[in-house]
């Protein structure tokens, strides 16, 4: 326990007592304030005493509170302790300006970093827009008219035909429809007659009532895949007694005039998401369409659809084969009925095609085989595929060879994500209101 002595009694009364040399005693009188170094410490410093009981002899000793040094003078002991408080003065003085320089840089660094950022961010907001035609570079009609200036300046196309070809787009426009230039009809009949004579692999094959082919022209090229698929479907529900109410008086819409279809559907409050996300505004842009701007132009037309969303592989090696199973049973709804064995190899069924969608790209599922093993190949519309190809489906010498354009097998569908649009009848008015 530590015994407390009142030692704030005349300091002559306690001569006798003898301190360890090495130890301080300072006046409690005055004040020794840590927070206030140089008025404590010469305080103390001129306080300090030592006292040795040596035959009635004192001596004074001055201990420096900052160091070991003993002085046996107050003076000298009061300019050292000075020196100690200048020089730790001057220490932080020091580190003061040295602390403000370091914040300044951090700053800077903070600034330089965040500027990098905002510009490396606006950058790649800039690739986004344009490569989602969203950067306000011009849409069907300027990129077409560009790309044929192109062509006159490499000698690939004559000023004549320049000229004609220039009416022709202007007169397609004004009227709101596709020129045809990109259609090949008749290629579901020519399928159904190759898989009756040939195909022996074949056990059995789906087909999708009869649709034409559209692909990508110099307007739309790098854009236009959803545009193009949709007037194959829609090529397909014109040709069905079904959806002629839905779609009377209706002939193949151009792009523009698409993109215009879009903009009333979000009028009347189809996907109020989707027309935000394009800020209500498709037409004069090359602005990219999926899955769900396909899903609000039908129902805006009263024709019943559904998105199916393949979020994940299911199958080995990335594979989709329960995305090959949809297809199947929706084309084999019409002779679900009858048993695979007495099944005749060819069905021709009265669905339309099924819209595909996936990253960067989109397509048209116009049927679906089953080999004899067992394994399943979808047949696929590609608006990639321009026309002079696809016409060779049209020839009995050349179609068995290139069927392979249009067969994707579960190896050749790997994207992670699948979503696929399919019609399936017709909706009321009321029914369209709710939806």
């Amino acid at each position: 326990m530590e015994h407390k002595v009142d030692i704030r009694k005349d300091h002559k009364a306690f001569s006798h007592v003898v301190e360890p040399q090495g130890f301080s005693k300072f006046d409690f009188n005055k004040s020794y304030d840590r927070s206030n170094p140089k008025k404590s410490l010469i305080s103390a410093s001129s306080s300090t005493i030592f006292q040795e009981d040596s035959d009635a002899q004192t001596t004074r000793l001055y201990y420096c509170p900052m160091c070991t040094l003993v002085c046996t003078n107050s003076s000298i002991l009061q300019e050292h302790v000075e020196l100690h408080l200048m020089e730790n003065g001057n220490h932080t003085e020091e580190n003061g300006h040295d602390q403000i320089f370091a914040r300044m840089l951090q700053e800077q660094e903070d600034q330089f970093r965040k500027a990098e950022e905002s510009k490396t961010e606006a950058e790649e907001f800039r690739k986004l827009q344009k490569q989602y035609g969203l950067d306000n570079s011009g849409g069907f009609k300027k990129q077409h008219i560009q790309n044929m200036e192109k062509a006159v300046a490499r000698g690939q196309m004559k000023p004549a035909e320049y000229h004609r070809r220039k009416v022709e787009l202007m007169e397609s426009l004004a009227a709101g429809l596709d020129d045809g230039r990109t259609k090949t009809s008749g290629l579901i009949k020519a399928l159904y007659k190759y898989y009756h004579k040939e195909a022996r692999d074949v056990a059995h094959v789906w087909l999708c009532a009869e649709t034409d082919h559209y692909h990508s022209t110099d307007g739309d090229k790098g854009w236009g895949c959803g545009y193009r698929n949709f007037q194959m479907l829609l090529s397909a529900l014109l040709k069905l007694d079904q959806y002629k109410e839905c779609v009377q008086d209706k002939e193949i819409p151009c792009i523009p005039k698409i993109q215009a279809m879009i903009e009333d559907a979000w009028k009347e409050g189809f996907d109020p998401q989707g027309a935000s996300h394009f800020s209500r505004r498709l037409k004069d842009t090359r602005a990219w369409i999926g899955a769900t701007e396909m899903y609000s132009l039908l129902t805006f037309l009263k024709i019943r659809s559904r998105i199916v969303d393949f979020h994940c592989p299911t199958g080995p090696s990335g594979t989709h084969p329960r995305l090959f199973e949809w297809v199947k049973t929706f084309f084999s709804l019409d002779s679900s009925c009858v048993e695979d064995r007495w099944l005749p190899k060819v069905i021709q069924t009265s669905r339309p095609a099924i819209y595909l969608q996936h990253q960067g790209h989109s397509r048209t599922i116009v049927g679906i085989e089953q080999k004899n093993n067992g394994a399943q190949c979808l047949l696929i519309f590609d608006p990639g595929c321009p026309s002079h190809v696809m016409q060779k489906l049209l020839h009995p010498e050349t179609v068995g060879f290139s069927l392979k354009i249009l067969r994707k097998f579960g190896s050749g569908l790997k994207h992670k994500q699948y979503q696929i649009v399919a019609v399936d009848g017709t909706l009321t008015e009321e029914e369209r209101q709710v939806m």
